[in-house]
């Protein structure tokens, strides 16, 4: 014959497991029902993330800032007017060059006349002219680019 107390602790561990998995079955649909949510949130955010970067890329594609071919007037390039608007907003090379859409090398070679631009690289200089230093650093935010910042004693 089995032991009073033996049979009551067996009773007891088998009633408390019975309760301990109730109520935590309602918290692991919820736990599951959460992740399913996350997950699902996740691949929404990933989706937006890559329509702005898609409309960032067409927008530097575009610049808003350029005149129609029908009323365009001819623009000319020089390098020392490129420098000096350059260094008038305190852009580096770089900084510039992704205002513009070309590469840092390309803004070095122009300014030291080694190369001349494109006509749309040219048109996309113009629609820069006149562009106030917190314009540019806007645009650069924009870009999600950092500006850099170039002190000259």
């Amino acid at each position: 014959m089995p032991n009073i107390g033996t049979v009551l602790k067996q009773e007891i561990a088998r009633l408390s497991r019975r309760e301990i998995r109730a109520q935590v079955h309602t918290t692991k649909k919820a736990s599951a029902q959460h992740r399913r949510d996350i997950a699902l949130l996740k691949r929404e955010v990933a989706t937006l993330r890559r329509q702005v970067a898609l409309l960032q890329r067409q927008a530097l594609r575009t610049p808003s800032a350029i005149p129609s071919e029908s009323t365009t007037r001819k623009v000319r390039f020089v390098a020392k007017g490129l420098r000096s608007q350059r260094k008038r907003l305190g852009l580096s090379a770089e900084d510039y060059a992704k205002l513009v859409g070309v590469s840092a090398q390309s803004i070095y070679n122009w300014e030291r006349g080694h190369a001349t631009p494109r006509a749309e690289q040219v048109s996309a200089l113009a629609g820069l002219r006149g562009v106030s230093k917190r314009m540019a650093a806007a645009r650069l935010a924009q870009l999600g680019r950092k500006t850099v910042k170039r002190s000259r004693k």
